[in-house]
């Protein structure tokens, strides 16, 4: 088998190795694992982290030199989600970590802006639709389509030139801007930056509902602050000091990242040229992560958005109750076929926080959103109204963010009055 041949198998075969861990822990409640368990398994996790990254980052081409010139994300600042005095800091955890990531089997349409910028072009375009094709590679469970409008796109591109790039994060893509708004801007030419399209999977990244990994509370990065304060300030980012902390220096809650690993090749992770980074010392003369996706972003993204398939879902059914057993972040879907056409009533049952969403399926799997809920960190349930029609297929999707009361929960349709 040729070098890079080799080199490939084993980098695919770490970032399976990967996801299986990173599945144990993520069951942790389910499988009643111990702490020290835990702990071992984030060991292992590390550890083969280490060696592949020897592997992977053979095949990209940046140096520590680039990270001098580059222009980097800046994500719009969102105001913090507050919770009730009631609400445990295990549920406050579990919501922060999963609230925000797209229930799996979603099909997210993107358009790009009608805008004359003319940093738009075709050549800009063509590395966008790189970025989508890239995490597509990936076998996830969540579908990117271009669209030929925004009207019906849940992923609005625009080249608005200085206004730097960023995206909003997950579900905020939705949540946020208006419905001929922005949910992500690239505001300088892709084409002569070296990053070429991975400036775009980062974007996507953050649109998939992943932050900054050079934010990881668990990073142990020690910054130079007034050095810091200095470069980003200056061309050619030339950020206020709120940005800056916003999107560098400000750690993330521990409860806004899974696991204990930090990631420093993954690709939501800055550049950062000499002279920034005090502690850990091996990067006091510049961190570049290597290109591309890491073996712990596939893994990551599997944990929310594995392979998805919806031809064995369970049909639900009028006034017949589903009871389902999940883990925080899993989910189970439902197919729904009406027999009449009216208002139907979709609810869940007990104690548990969770993303309620109602797709129409259009034929061959062409899913649009018709009307979703979260219900977490309140009290009272998910629960969506909408007219069905006959005959016509819809697919309901039920995401767990957290359940106090144990494993279980219920799902049932009935009649809305």
């Amino acid at each position: 088998m040729p070098d890079k041949a080799r080199s490939s198998s084993k980098y695919s075969e770490l970032v399976d190795r990967i996801a299986k861990l990173e599945n144990d822990i993520r069951s942790q409640q389910s499988r009643d694992l111990s702490d020290d368990q835990v702990r071992i398994l984030e060991k292992r996790i590390a550890n083969l982290e280490s060696a592949s990254r020897a592997e992977h980052s053979q095949d990209h081409l940046h140096t520590d030199s680039d990270a001098a010139g580059l222009r980097h994300c800046a994500m719009p600042p969102v105001r913090p989600r507050a919770f009730s005095a009631d609400v445990s800091p295990d549920r406050v955890r579990l919501i922060e970590m999963v609230s925000k990531k797209w229930v799996n089997g979603t099909r997210l349409r993107y358009a790009f802006m009608p805008d004359s910028s003319p940093i738009g072009g075709t050549a800009q375009k063509a590395l966008v639709r790189e970025g989508f094709e890239r995490w597509r590679n990936v076998g996830i469970g969540i579908q990117f389509d271009e669209v030929p409008g925004i009207a019906g796109a849940d992923i609005r591109v625009g080249f608005v030139e200085g206004d730097g790039a960023w995206s909003y994060i997950g579900r905020d893509v939705r949540d946020i801007p208006g419905p001929s708004e922005r949910t992500m801007n690239f505001g300088w030419d892709l084409t002569q930056d070296p990053r070429k399209a991975d400036v775009a999977v980062h974007e996507i990244g953050h649109t998939l509902g992943f932050p900054h990994e050079h934010q990881n509370p668990f990073s142990g990065i020690v910054w130079d602050e007034q050095a810091v304060l200095r470069v980003f300030s200056g061309p050619p980012n030339n950020w206020s000091e709120d940005t800056i902390r916003h999107n560098i220096l400000d750690k993330l809650s521990k409860n806004e990242v899974t696991g204990t690993v930090w990631d420093p090749d993954s690709i939501m992770h800055y550049a950062f040229q000499a002279g920034l980074i005090l502690q850990p010392t091996q990067y006091r003369n510049g961190l570049t992560p290597a290109g591309g996706l890491s073996p712990r972003d596939i893994a990551q993204v599997k944990v929310f958005y594995p392979p998805h398939d919806d031809s064995s879902n369970t049909e639900l059914k009028p006034l017949r109750s589903q009871v389902v057993s999940l883990s925080p972040a899993q989910q189970v879907n439902f197919n729904v076929i009406p027999t009449a056409s009216r208002k139907y009533k979709f609810q869940t049952f007990g104690g548990a926080d969770t993303v309620l969403v109602l797709f129409e399926d259009r034929g061959s799997g062409d899913l649009h959103y018709v009307k979703g809920d979260d219900d977490s960190g309140v009290e009272r349930n998910s629960a969506i109204e909408a007219q069905l029609l006959a005959g016509r297929k819809y697919v309901l999707r039920v995401r767990l963010i957290a359940n106090s009361e144990g494993p279980e929960l219920g799902v049932m349709m009935t009649y809305a009055m």
